[in-house]
């Protein structure tokens, strides 16, 4: 119970600066408004390719957007020391992770939100299958590249190009989860049957458990490097 309280504290202090700067939501928000658009742009609504490729598309600019995010989860603690204060607190390493864990997802979860209906509107997109399946899907996929994000921002903080390298060590491993997402979004979306969404899910759900599991074990001697 006292760990799940001070992963709240820092959860309830890294949003309310959020919510007061909105230096990472905003970021976030117009990159994934401009890939939106971009795409929008390059693809043609009324083609059948662009429907193939539209869950390709979606999950694109959640990892892009996504990456600015993490990026800035680490690096705004570096300013005033504020990581070390973080690590001399008389808290276990984990509750860093777990609560920089959830911010990143609930910041990832509102840009989807709002950023999810601006895709169906301009690629005038009308789901065939069961559009509530995205829900799970989403939760999995984005619970998934935050577990990996954080865990590789917290590696990449202390390095002088973390902007550059995190992209570059992220992206190969998120590759199954990312491919997982894109396969359950469009058997979802196309209204496939559930043999074939419900794979792909539990992979991403093993995903989630090991890349969680690993940073937990892991985490003590990242933020010593």
């Amino acid at each position: 119970m006292k760990f799940v309280v001070q992963v709240g504290n820092l959860v309830w202090k890294d949003l309310t600066n959020e919510f007061r700067t909105k230096e990472m939501l905003s970021s976030m928000l117009i990159f994934s408004f401009l890939v939106i658009v971009i795409f929008a742009f390059a693809f043609n609504p009324a083609q059948a390719t662009t429907r193939e490729v539209f869950p390709g598309i979606i999950w694109v600019g959640f990892s892009f957007a996504g990456v600015l995010g993490l990026n800035r989860s680490f690096t705004t603690e570096k300013y005033n020391d504020c990581l070390m204060g973080l690590m001399l607190a008389p808290v276990d390493r984990t509750v860093i992770y777990f609560g920089k864990v959830i911010t990143n997802f609930i910041l990832m979860v509102i840009i989807e939100v709002i950023s999810l209906p601006l895709f169906f509107v301009l690629f005038d997109y009308k789901p065939q299958g069961n559009p509530w399946l995205l829900i799970p899907i989403m939760f999995l996929g984005t619970l998934g590249f935050v577990a990996v994000g954080t865990f590789l921002a917290a590696l990449s903080a202390n390095t002088r190009a973390s902007e550059i390298l995190l992209p570059i060590i992220l992206f190969p491993i998120i590759v199954p989860v990312i491919i997982a997402a894109v396969q359950s979004t469009a058997g979802a979306l196309t209204g496939k049957e559930w043999s074939e969404i419900g794979r792909w899910i539990k992979l991403l759900a093993v995903y989630d458990i090991v890349f969680l599991a690993v940073p937990f074990i892991l985490f003590d001697y990242v933020l010593e490097v």
